[in-house]
């Protein structure tokens, strides 16, 4: 196995423990986009909006809110920590394959000389 072979899979490995182990403890918390959408409006217990003036007052559902990856988590799987985990690796799993396919695709190959399969170089 060459150098490169080891670099990429322990970069796999690194990504998939903290996809499926560390994710679980992000923070349920609004972030920040959220905080500053809903200041100038009041919310109750839920945080639905129940008045003022704020520009989350004219947010509306995303159109794949009931995908299977929405909110972070994996639609059908009740425990919200292995929920995460799973979509988290399997959103790793799904990226590393499209970059390894655009990059096996993209990469430079022999230019075969008709009728000797002979190369030339290579082409770009």
């Amino acid at each position: 196995m060459t150098r490169t072979w080891r670099f990429l899979l322990g970069g796999l490995f690194v990504a998939l423990l903290l996809a499926g182990g560390v994710s679980g403890f992000a923070s349920a918390s609004p972030d920040g986009l959220e905080v500053v959408s809903t200041k100038g409006c009041t919310t109750g217990v839920d945080g639905e909006i129940t008045g003022g003036t704020c520009v989350a007052r004219g947010a509306e559902e995303h159109e794949l809110s009931d995908s299977p990856f929405a909110d972070y988590g994996l639609a059908g799987v009740d425990d919200a920590y292995l929920s995460t985990g799973l979509s988290g690796v399997i959103g790793v799993l799904l990226t590393f394959a499209l970059a390894a396919g655009l990059f096996r695709f993209a990469r430079r190959r022999p230019v075969r000389v008709s009728g000797t399969g002979a190369t030339s170089g290579t082409r770009a």
